[in-house]
């Protein structure tokens, strides 16, 4: 069967009060509108073929500029005149469909399996209705059923008689369109109503006078199918996501000390027996191995976490490998293109850039090292700096196995430290250290007598 899906983006979203698009604003790191996009992407491969067209309108290069990576047809709505002119615009496209699958930009919580269950019920025959039973269904286009039960009409709330507001069941937008039928109902669509808009709910009707059958399925929880159209809703489909995700981790072997603090933005693989602590914010591609424990206020980003790894509190990772049994922090910082192999260890206050640091090694203390290699076993001590930057070009530092760096050496790149080498504490090293030798680089001290310590002035 070939799906093709519509996602209606184009509105301005006024309440939210802002100058980016709607669809744009982040839930979990994501924009909503990339939600959408990647549960009608999963339904499609669990259906069959298809498109996907993306109608937008408001701040439409900004859409397209965002996810024009994903494989969409853009559809520009120029004027915003009702869900059925939207549909409208997307219709030369969809030549061919069998059905034709409506979704939400501002909608982004629902879930593939509940499309599917649409599009199975619907099955290019029979126009298909995601409806939800809600204790205040204010706001929302009401279920006309007939004394049989059968689905007769989609009435707005601005138009319903008091009689009809009394329904709980509503209308969520999503709907599964025969696909020989969807040209002839939305082009025969009028705007007699208060709002002089195209409703697409009104194709209901059309179905019933063409005696086409009318079903409807249900969403297995409510939040799959709530919009956002402020803030304050963005706000609360935030954390019904969160708790979804951290759910998710719980249940397959993740200990988290409080959900209500923890914020996944992005894509997380998680092993088994990790311990993710309060307040970490785990962000982008994020993979943590067997047995890891996170402390607290960590942000980590795109990075890799291997097996035991301990990533003490307030440290931050980007685009980073940690591999087992490495320690790191607290108030620890790598940044991208950081690589730490089996049992390194990254202290307090370190700061490390575009490094490996080998097997073992440790820089625990108030140190800054970039551009570097640095092998197995090296101490480096407190208050080192990699010099590596000279206004205009970066150079690079190596380190030998087994190397012992006094505390507040500069290493002025590029240069390298050999094998078993030691510094001086308190040296800056311009030039290389062969091999298992000594290098000290610092002014001679001098002891002058009588000397008196200043005197404040009254």
């Amino acid at each position: 069967m070939r799906a093709d899906i519509v996602i209606l983006a184009a509105g301005q979203g006024s309440r939210m009060k802002s100058k980016l698009p709607k669809v744009l604003h982040r839930i979990a790191g994501k924009p909503m509108l990339e939600h959408v996009i990647l549960s009608a992407q999963h339904t499609q491969r669990k259906v069959g073929e298809g498109k996907i067209h993306v109608v937008i309108g408001h701040g439409a290069e900004q859409v397209k500029a965002a996810l024009g990576h994903y494989d969409l047809n853009w559809v520009v709505q120029e004027e915003q005149l009702g869900t059925g002119h939207a549909v409208q615009q997307a219709l030369p496209g969809c030549q061919g469909a069998d059905v034709v699958l409506v979704l939400y930009g501002d909608v982004p919580l629902i879930h593939s399996s509940s499309l599917q269950s649409l599009l199975a019920a619907s099955n290019g025959e029979r126009l298909g209705l995601l409806t939800i039973n809600l204790a205040n269904p204010s706001g929302y286009g009401r279920i006309i059923r007939d004394g049989f039960g059968n689905i007769q009409a989609i009435v707005e709330d601005k138009d319903a008689t008091p009689e009809q507001l009394a329904i709980n069941e509503v209308n969520t937008g999503i709907m599964a369109i025969p696909g020989n039928k969807v040209s002839g109902w939305v082009n025969g669509l009028k705007n007699e109503n208060v709002q002089h808009e195209f409703y697409l709910t009104d194709i209901v009707s059309m179905a019933v006078v063409e005696d086409t059958p009318v079903i409807h399925v249900q969403p297995q929880i409510p939040i799959e199918v709530e919009g956002v159209n402020s803030r304050v809703q963005l706000m609360e489909l935030e954390r019904a996501r969160q708790k979804q995700l951290a759910t998710n981790l719980m249940v397959n072997g993740v200990t988290i000390i409080d959900p209500r603090r923890l914020d996944i933005r992005g894509d997380v693989k998680a092993g088994q027996d990790i311990t993710l602590d309060i307040n970490v914010v785990l962000e982008g591609n994020v993979q943590l191995a067997d047995n890891v424990y996170i402390e607290p206020g960590c942000v980590i980003r795109n990075s890799i976490i291997g097996e035991g790894a301990i990533i003490k509190a307030h440290s931050i990772l980007e685009d980073a490998v940690v591999a087992a049994g490495c320690e790191v922090g607290p108030f620890a910082r790598l940044r991208p293109g950081t690589e730490l192999q089996e049992k390194a260890r990254v202290g307090n206050f370190v700061e490390i850039k575009k490094t490996v640091i080998g097997k073992g090694s440790k820089v625990n203390h108030l140190s800054y090292v970039g551009d570097s290699q640095i092998g197995e076993g090296v101490n480096v001590g407190a208050g080192t700096i990699t010099c590596n930057y000279d206004g205009v070009n970066k150079f690079k530092t190596v380190i030998g196995d087994g190397a012992f760096i006094g505390s507040n050496s500069s290493l002025v790149a590029p240069v390298t430290i050999g094998r078993g080498a030691t510094t001086g504490a308190g040296s800056t090293i311009t030039k290389d250290i062969p091999d298992e030798q000594l290098a000290v680089a610092r002014g001679k001290q001098r002891n002058i007598e009588g000397w008196q310590r200043p005197v404040k002035e009254d």
